[in-house]
């Protein structure tokens, strides 16, 4: 027995519902049908919440009905997929903690392709960097493999670009929600990704960027993918959060070296001495999957 879309979006789409919450409900009211005509006091028992936690949930529950929420994705032109649904992508559900609820704009076909690769380093690549990149990425590209990362500046900016340039396929997964895109200055090359390729999140769109969604949806970038690339990371990054996140699900982590004189090499470098596979051309990520 699984929850209808419709109310599991409704719960999900509140501010104090967190993934642990929302997890508690299901498992407690599988339909998500209880928690709607319940009092405060009873939510704050059925799902063990504190009394202000329970009164703040139960005014949001009922502030705006199922039917509003699902046309207020409506007219934002927002495709829901929920864990439940078929279309939700197989190797993410696969994960630990996946999102109840992706929202998506662009082409959910991309979701169903079996290969996919994660791109992340840092936000101030070097030349080397940018150069690494685009020697590792076409071939891969070339031979239809999705390409996915964060839309931050730097090297996952770059990945998507050169998948869009070379006509390939890209998912950028934002840490916020679609009406609060980050950083600003990417709002342009979001909306191309959401035309052409696919741009999600597991934030609604009123979501503001907050610190601690960006580590977050890390797991989701790598959660999507085969294997998890990294180009130029500092030993202190999110991509070395993505990297230990990838080797929490189970995928293959690659890692382009550096020289020991530049400090955005020591993470990757670092990731190398840890037993990540050491990349100097893209056959060496294809003989992972050609075994």
């Amino acid at each position: 027995m699984a929850p209808r879309i419709e109310q599991l979006v409704h719960l999900h789409s509140l501010p104090s519902v967190s993934w642990r919450l929302l997890k508690r409900m299901i498992e407690r009211d599988p339909e998500l049908q209880k928690v709607f005509s319940f009092s405060a006091s009873q939510l704050e028992s059925f799902v063990e919440l504190k009394s202000d936690h329970a009164e703040k949930l139960y005014g949001e529950i009922h502030r705006r009905s199922t039917s509003e929420w699902m046309s207020y994705y409506q007219k934002k032109q927002v495709k829901l997929v929920s864990f439940f649904d078929k279309e939700y992508p197989k190797l993410l559900k696969e994960t630990y903690d996946p999102p109840w609820v992706l929202y998506c704009k662009g082409d959910l076909n991309l979701f169903q392709k079996r290969k996919s690769i994660a791109v992340v380093g840092t936000r101030n690549p070097t030349n080397n960097g940018i150069h690494s990149l685009k020697k590792l990425l076409p071939p891969l590209i070339e031979q239809n493999w999705v390409v996915v990362s964060g839309l931050a500046y730097g090297i996952d900016f770059e990945a998507h670009k050169l998948a869009v340039d070379a006509e390939g396929h890209t998912i950028a997964v934002l840490g916020s929600g679609f009406d609060q895109i980050y950083p600003k200055a990417h709002q342009a090359f979001a909306e191309k990704i959401a035309e052409s390729h696919l741009l999600i999140s597991e934030y609604p769109p009123y979501r503001k960027p907050l610190p601690w969604q960006f580590p977050a949806r890390n797991r989701i970038i790598s959660g999507l993918s085969l294997g998890l690339l990294v180009v130029e990371a500092k030993e202190k990054s999110g991509s070395l959060i993505t990297a230990d996140q990838a080797l929490e699900q189970g995928r293959d982590v690659f890692a382009v070296p550096g020289s020991i004189l530049n400090p955005a090499a020591n993470g990757t470098n670092r990731l190398v001495q840890q037993g990540a596979k050491l990349v100097i051309d893209a056959q060496d990520i294809l003989d992972e999957w050609l075994k």
